[in-house]
Parts: structure tokens; C-alpha cells; sequence
């Protein structure tokens, strides 16, 4: 049976689903640890700064979902768990340290042109339109306000 054709481009595309997948930059850390050997949960959470518990949890799940991680429960007391990569996931390995080697030597590069587009954005936006007042209007004022009038 031949392979069907993806179009990563095409909105119903599935391929789609694996570029989600990939993109993510939990992903990019989670398995940059991982290809270096196994890790139990906590380890994991120690060596990515910034991830909750929640979120690690949720993408190792969805990780081990996709085919990428194994979840091996220990049979010990209390139970370890240790998380490894796929023989599937490790055709991530390189692709995404390529991203995260590109990222930490292009950063500099990316802030400045960050910092570059604001400061031309502050400098080319024409300066806010004044407000005008609402308009009065002529006719009677509602039931029960009275109005007042000061002398002329």
C-alpha cells in the first residue's frame, strides 16, 4: 500500500498534529534530557527551570501518548518511575538540539532586532487622535434630571 501524501501546509493535514507536537519548547528540553540518558520525574523537573509539575506531568503524558517517551513503573516501594526516550524519539534528538544550539547562539541577534522593531514602532506611529467631546445635544433633558443654569 503506498504512503498517502502530507501536505504540512494543507489546515486538515495530521502532520499538522506532529509539528505541535515538536514545536513546543518543553518538548525541545524534555527530550534534550532524555537523549542523554533516563530520568525519574524529579530530575526531569530539576533540570528544566520554569516547569511546573503540572506541566511537566502533562507533557510527559502526551509525550508517552505520541509514541516519543516510555514510562517504566518500578517495582519497588513506593513505586519509581522512570521516563526514557522511544526509539521513535530519539529521531527528535538531533533535530531539536539543532533548534536549542540555534537559539542560544542567536539570541543576542534576536533581541536586537526585537528592540530595533519597538523603538521604529514608537517612532513611526502618529501621535493619538484627541478625543472629541461628546456632542450635546438640543432637546429637553430626560424625565427627573433638572438642570441647572449659571449666569451669563
Amino acid at each position: 500500500m503506498a504512503r498517502p501524501a502530507y501536505n504540512v501546509y494543507a489546515a486538515e493535514c495530521p502532520t499538522r498534529r506532529a509539528l505541535d507536537r515538536i514545536a513546543d519548547k518543553w518538548t525541545a528540553l524534555i527530550v534534550g534530557l532524555l537523549g542523554q540518558r533516563t530520568h525519574r520525574f524529579g530530575e526531569l523537573r530539576r533540570g528544566i527551570e520554569g516547569i511546573s509539575h503540572k506541566v511537566l506531568t502533562q507533557m510527559l503524558r502526551s509525550l508517552e501518548r505520541d509514541g516519543l517517551v516510555l514510562r517504566v513503573v518500578g517495582d519497588t516501594i513506593p513505586p519509581t518511575v522512570e521516563y526514557s526516550l522511544t526509539p521513535l524519539g530519539r529521531t527528535l534528538v538531533d533535530p531539536l538540539a539543532a533548534i536549542r544550539d540555534w537559539a542560544e547562539q542567536h539570541i543576542e541577534q534576536v533581541e536586537r532586532a526585537q528592540a530595533a522593531y519597538l523603538a521604529a514602532q514608537q517612532t513611526t506611529e502618529p501621535p493619538p487622535r484627541p478625543v472629541a467631546a461628546p456632542a450635546v445635544s438640543a432637546g429637553p433633558p430626560p424625565r427627573g434630571v433638572r438642570v441647572r443654569h449659571s449666569p451669563a
